[in-house]
């Protein structure tokens, strides 16, 4: 059984239909590559998964450990395990980077966690993560490089320990060495906690450093074609116009 099963998703955001009948299974530990050119639905569907508002869910469900939370607020979904790492990291100056973790952990707990067990956990995932401990102190994203952004979230992902995450493309902006930072992060992740990821993206670049068991083409608000690496191979030798003349997609 999947941890994250999507059956015939069709969303809209005000009078646009953008995904049309999406399937998608991902188990915990499986990363996936979801690839596409831009306006082809896939931040639509990354959105549509952690449950914002200003996407409709006209048909389809979304079921996630055998619960279907199509209807479900964003931050239940979270609790569930679901992790959505964004694109563009939003800054909350005043609000250091070890206190927002805490808080992430207490919104997902019945009790909060003791001083000592989050001490101890954020010291591994620095330990784990190579991060610098001073980076803990800083204001979240307050002045962040994009590396340090997407830094940042990898080490939440660390402190969560989310069954699935939805990296929503996490490539966007970095340079090569933030860029293998996060795919480091993110492998680590998968082979200590099993973390399961969805890596969204239109570039190929991330996908040398962290290699996908399984990568879907996202066209035209639908998932086109499934394979393994060998389908990022032909995106390289033949970008996407050769797959929208086979499939007949316009996006």
């Amino acid at each position: 059984m999947s941890d994250l099963e999507i059956t015939d998703l069709h969303v809209r955001t005000e009078d646009r239909e953008i995904l049309k009948g999406v399937n998608l299974s991902i188990k915990k530990g499986e990363i996936h590559a979801l690839m596409g050119p831009n306006g082809s639905g896939k931040s639509t569907l990354a959105n549509t998964l952690l449950g914002h508002p200003s996407y409709e869910i006209t048909e389809g469900k979304i079921v996630f450990k055998g619960e279907d939370i199509t209807g479900s607020d964003p931050h239940e979904r979270a609790k569930a395990g679901l992790f959505l790492a964004f694109q563009y990291p939003v800054a909350i100056p005043g609000v250091s980077v070890a206190n927002f973790l805490r808080m992430a952990i207490n919104a997902k707990r019945e009790e909060p966690i003791q001083v000592k067990e989050f001490r101890t956990e954020l010291q591994h995932a620095i330990d784990l993560l190579d991060v610098d401990r001073s980076f803990t102190s800083r204001h979240l994203n307050d002045g962040f490089s994009g590396g340090e952004k997407k830094r940042a979230e990898i080490l939440q992902m660390a402190m969560l320990k989310p069954d699935v995450a939805i990296l929503d493309e996490t490539d966007s902006g970095l340079d090569i060495d933030a860029l293998r930072t996060v795919a480091e992060g993110v492998a680590r992740l998968h082979d200590e906690q099993g973390l399961g990821a969805l890596i969204i993206t239109h570039y190929q670049r991330i996908l040398h450093y962290i290699e996908p068991q399984f990568v879907h083409i996202m066209l035209d608000g639908r998932i086109v074609l499934s394979g393994g690496v060998e389908l990022v191979e032909r995106l390289e030798r033949e970008g996407y116009d050769e797959i929208r003349q086979e499939f007949g997609a316009s996006v």
